[in-house]
């Protein structure tokens, strides 16, 4: 009998949690759309800027990516994009100015990439 009760009381505790829960609105996400082509705007390697010959950025608005035959998917959370495919995952920095920083580890040390947006893909045609 006391088994019962107690089951009985949890399960209104449990009702009234999901009911509070269903009228809590959810956290929103903030989604920075970054899609667009981005041409590497500066490279470094050991802490040296070196002429950036990177392939450009691709990243498609239905959430795929390109880069220099890397295809796959990728993910905005927060100040990161996050681009995966089936066996490789990397994180990229968004930073302020329509730019995207990524930081690996190559055959020559540690490298960073500046990507830049082209402004033609931002909206805006001339320069004036």
């Amino acid at each position: 009998m006391l088994l019962v009760q107690v089951g009985s009381r949890f399960l209104q505790y449990f009702g009234l949690a999901a009911f509070c829960f269903a009228l809590i609105p959810g956290a929103k996400a903030q989604t920075v759309d970054v899609s667009g082509r981005y041409q590497c705007a500066e490279a470094k390697v050991q802490g040296k800027v070196v002429p950036c010959t990177a392939a450009p950025l691709t990243l498609k608005n239905d959430g795929h990516f390109e880069l220099r035959g890397w295809e796959g998917s990728y993910l905005v959370s927060g100040e990161w994009v996050e681009l995966s495919d089936s066996l490789t995952k990397a994180r990229a920095k968004i930073i302020p100015g329509h730019k995207i920083l990524i930081r690996y580890f190559g055959k020559h040390g540690w490298a960073e990439m500046t990507y830049e947006r082209r402004v033609a893909d931002l909206g805006k045609t001339s320069l004036s």
